[in-house]
């Protein structure tokens, strides 16, 4: 029989985690299965533009409001040759892209993917290939991107249609180059030098520019965390973040176990902030290092049929997973938990962005749609801007088979205060009871109810398909406030987001 569960939380504008670094919304596309091709672009679609890119696509990316995107990986960029997809596109090779085993067709390319990323009013985070290439490589496209001109690199830009410069700020030295699946794989030490030069040259060209260096490719890598401390050893004062990456899966059907998966987040980020600080002693640096998170999502469904592509077709379907009612609940409680880190984490990249592990789905030649995690990803982007505030909360816990001591609320507040609104977001874990919140927020005197958004269903499997979208969110929340004070009943295994107006 359900029972009703109390938790209670204390938000106080004084205690603030940090002022939210808006990238931390930012997401990715990289050149694979139908990210790009059949994705994001698609010529020959009734609803291409100019330049042959979807604008239903354009669309849905614009309502998430999406501040930066990672490109062009991933993987594929570390046997990736950036002069392939630049000038004229006829003269543009074909090539065997050996991390997926597709062709790339190289038609979308750095000018291309900069010209997409305006029209869905986003910054790119651009990568560098640190595998099969290095740093003279690496510091040319530097040039093409970002030099104003009257040099080779910055006036083949100007050859190629561009006259001003791309003005790239975020760069990425290299992709999970830790991992012996990646071209061009080095040990800690091998990629440690090589990205403190690279990231020198880099800088030389540009001193404007904030580089990336990469770390562990999951928390379960054997090398992790001495993988981080070697490479920080090194690269400490030439690079200004080091990447996360982690995805997440019911592999096993428990959901008890999965909906509490943003507890290993939580201490992947700590681990990888307390090695930071480790080196920043031993380096005596006054710098404190901080993280991107630029690559996390839930990554499991597609992973049988991804057995069965032919290699070297050109844009398969690949890593196409279907999301269901349980896969939103968990990202929206990762994205609660990259905001509590928010004094560190202060960029993020939803991986990926458009049909491969994705929160929206194209059909060639059709529809585009909303996958079920589009909401909670769309909730956080719209309402978490401004300061992320310190919640203290009591909640009863639960034991599951991975994890021991889960809250069952798992919950933080942002208070936006050009807009004087505070938004909480909130998850109730339990796969049988209801929970009534109730929130103290009389620090900030008079609040009224704008809204409660609520996605809440009976089944946690519920997909969403072209043809019907069965997991979608209302703004008919119980929520009521009164003297300060909001109290909402939360259904089982349910996501909210309970937004108020402070009157002064």
């Amino acid at each position: 029989m359900a029972n009703t569960l109390q938790a209670k939380m204390i938000v106080d504008k004084d205690f603030t985690i940090a002022d939210i670094d808006n990238r931390i919304y930012g997401s990715f596309i990289e050149h694979l299965g139908r990210a790009v091709y059949g994705g994001i672009y698609e010529p020959g679609h009734p609803m291409a533009d100019e330049q042959g890119f979807r604008k239903d696509v354009i669309d849905l990316v614009r309502q998430l409001q999406v501040p930066i995107i990672r490109y062009p990986g991933g993987n594929m960029v570390s046997g990736y040759n950036w002069e392939d997809g630049v000038g004229p596109k006829g003269e543009r090779p074909r090539r065997l892209e050996l991390a997926w085993r597709t062709i790339e067709t190289n038609e979308v390319g750095t000018n291309e993917f900069v010209d997409w990323a305006k029209k869905v009013n986003a910054e790119v985070m651009m990568a560098v290939n640190l595998g099969t290439r290095g740093i003279e490589e690496a510091r040319n496209l530097v040039e093409y991107c970002n030099h104003p001109g009257g040099t080779y690199y910055s006036d083949l830009r100007k050859k190629h249609g561009y006259s001003e410069p791309h003005r790239i700020k975020t760069w990425c030295l290299g992709n999970e180059m830790d991992g012996p699946w990646q071209i061009g794989h080095k040990t800690a030490e091998e990629y440690g030098r090589l990205a403190l030069e690279t990231a020198k040259v880099m800088k030389w060209v540009d001193p404007t520019i904030e580089l990336v260096a990469c770390g562990s490719s999951s928390a379960s890598m054997p090398t992790f965390p001495q993988w981080e401390a070697t490479i920080l050893e090194h690269t400490y004062e030439a690079a200004d973040y080091i990447s996360l990456h982690q995805y997440f899966g019911n592999r096993d059907n428990d959901s008890a176990s999965y909906l509490a998966s943003a507890m290993e987040m939580d201490h992947f980020i700590r681990t990888v902030i307390a090695t930071c600080d480790y080196i920043k002693a031993k380096t005596r640096s006054k710098k404190t290092m901080q993280l991107s998170f630029d690559e996390w999502n839930v990554w499991f469904h597609s992973n049988e049929a991804d057995k069965k592509i032919e290699p070297w077709s050109i844009a398969p379907p690949q890593l196409e997973d279907v999301y269901n009612f349980e896969d939103a609940l968990l990202v929206g409680s990762l994205l609660i938990t990259l905001l509590k880190h928010s004094d560190r984490v202060r960029m993020a990249c939803m991986a990926q962005l458009v049909n491969v592990i994705a929160p929206i789905m194209t059909d060639n030649g059709g529809d585009a749609w909303k996958q079920t995690i589009y909401y909670p990803y769309m909730h956080v982007s719209l309402y978490g801007r401004g300061i992320a505030l310190q919640p203290v909360i009591s909640s009863p816990k639960y034991d599951a088979k991975a994890f021991t001591d889960v809250p069952y609320l798992d919950s933080v507040a942002v208070f936006h205060p050009e807009k004087g609104e505070v938004t909480v977001f909130a998850l109730n874990r339990s796969l049988e009871d209801s929970l009534v919140l109730d929130c103290d927020l009389r620090s900030f005197g008079h609040c009224e109810l704008l809204e409660h958004i609520v996605l809440e269903g009976d089944d946690l499997k519920a997909v969403n398909t072209q043809q019907h979208e069965a997991v979608k969110p209302h703004n008919r929340g119980n929520a009521e406030v009164r003297d300060g004070k909001v109290t909402a009943r939360l259904a089982n295994h349910s996501w909210h987001v309970i937004r108020l107006k402070v009157k002064e």
